[in-house]
């Protein structure tokens, strides 16, 4: 079992870090650079080749059944669902194979409203100590469930 961070824009990895400190969990935190390494042994920071998507692609293709992933990317977790991994969001939302094809067909909505109103750019609200807590419990049962 490993935890896969989507490090780019992560306001969680020191809560990710934590949990799989406890558990005695390898955490591999992805990214195109700038991110400063940890000197924790259980977490390795990959840089992946610059370029769109780079670092999604590099945890699709390695995450699979008793994994976890961290990511707000909803086609990574959509790939990551689909290979047996558990996918959480930074607020603790959990992309499942029954909510993942919802999450991603709104995601296109969107994507499609903001192209077709360029003032209606933007939006979503902070992350909230709520926010982070409730990942917290959210890490710490995925994590229990993987290691069943």
């Amino acid at each position: 079992m490993a935890i896969y961070v989507d490090a780019d824009a992560c306001p969680v990895k020191a809560e990710v870090e934590r949990v799989a400190t406890r558990h005695g969990l390898r955490v591999l935190i992805v990214s195109n650079g700038g991110i400063r390494p940890s000197p924790n042994p259980l977490v390795e920071t990959v840089i992946v080749p610059e370029g769109p998507d780079e670092a999604d692609k590099w945890i699709a293709d390695r995450a699979g059944p008793g994994d976890v992933v961290i990511t707000a990317d909803i086609p990574l977790a959509a790939r990551c669902v689909g290979a047996g991994a558990q996918v959480l969001k930074h607020d603790g939302a959990a992309l499942t194979p029954e909510n993942v094809g919802n999450a991603l067909a709104t995601r296109d909505l969107l994507a499609d409203l903001r192209a077709a109103d360029p003032f209606r750019q933007g939006g979503g609200r902070s992350f909230t100590k709520a926010d982070r807590s409730r990942f917290l419990d959210a890490l710490e049962r995925a994590v229990r469930r993987g290691v069943r």
